[in-house]
């Protein structure tokens, strides 16, 4: 089998079968043809199915990191090879899977970032909801802070997905996987504000008024990942210059701040669409280093 058709099959599997999202097999594709391109420089192998010694990864991996790649890129690459092979050995296009024993660098476990109260009170304030863009640009940031979606699925919602009466939203999340989040008061009346008056004035401004996406960019069509990434910077910027926040940092905030507060951890997975609990458990780390400083500022032991 070439490398074109062992790649194409691959691929089609990580779309159709594990209906992985596009940019996510674009990555798993470029690491691996970025793999061929090292063992056909280096003389190991033309085609990928033929490797069979597991020390030609090793060399791979010795090379990524002389050339400065951090362990958690590494580890990805590796990630992406050995599903490769895993696949073809279970297709039965090879008899042994040769990746099966590799192990993957140690990652240094981070923290994941949130945004501080402060922070989130002086976004909130400075967003002009006199505007329509105003008033939706408020509801994107509260949806996203308020139910921890990440922002390709806020991007992806449609109209027939909020259900204000039972007050909650129908997410379609990784993996084709749906799940539903909840509507706190404050954003069902923002919610109900935008769709009866904000949203057709924007809808207005393009070419067609059938759009079925809920949120909509400022020439009346469907509201993108990018798009929203500008509008946030913009948030940020007016809010104050050195406010350095990501969408994802809001995600993290959102499921901190409920584990903070007492929410048991499966229904923080539940609302974060984590197909793994221990995913989920990132965010413990975070209440037990709030648990320290709070024991530290508190025990007259602990003082210093």
């Amino acid at each position: 089998m070439t490398n074109e058709e062992a790649l194409k099959q691959f691929k089609d599997y990580l779309l159709f079968e594990k209906q992985y999202a596009s940019l996510t097999v674009k990555s798993y594709l470029t690491d691996l043809e970025g793999f061929l391109s090292f063992v056909k420089n280096e003389g190991f192998a033309d085609l990928l199915l033929e490797i069979d010694r597991e020390r030609v990864f090793g060399h791979y991996l010795n090379h990524l990191s002389s050339i400065h790649y951090q362990n958690k890129s590494i580890s990805r690459k590796l990630s992406a090879i050995k599903a490769f092979y895993k696949y073809h050995h279970r297709v039965g296009t090879i008899t042994h899977n040769v990746t099966i024993g590799i192990k993957s660098p140690k990652i240094e476990k981070r923290l994941p970032k949130v945004v501080s109260d402060q922070e989130l009170a002086l976004i909130y304030q400075t967003i002009d909801t006199t505007k329509p863009l105003g008033q939706r640009n408020y509801l994107i940031f509260d949806l996203l802070y308020s139910t921890g979606i990440r922002a390709s699925e806020l991007c992806s919602i449609t109209i027939s997905d909020v259900d204000l009466s039972s007050q909650r939203l129908l997410i379609h999340g990784k993996g084709s996987k749906d799940r539903y989040v909840i509507l706190h008061d404050k954003l069902v009346y923002a919610f109900r504000q935008y769709m009866t008056y904000t949203r057709p004035i924007l809808l207005s401004k393009g070419d067609s008024l059938f759009n079925n996406k809920l949120f909509i960019n400022y020439k009346g069509g469907q509201l993108t990942a990018r798009g929203l990434r500008v509008i946030l910077n913009q948030l940020f910027n007016d809010a104050g210059e050195y406010i350095k926040i990501s969408p994802h940092m809001l995600r993290h905030s959102f499921a901190s701040t409920l584990l903070n507060h007492g929410a048991d951890l499966r229904v923080v997975q539940e609302l974060l669409g984590h197909e793994h609990l221990k995913t989920t458990q990132i965010y413990t780390h975070l209440t037990t280093e709030k648990i320290k400083t709070l024991y530290k500022e508190s025990h007259p032991r602990a003082k210093k």
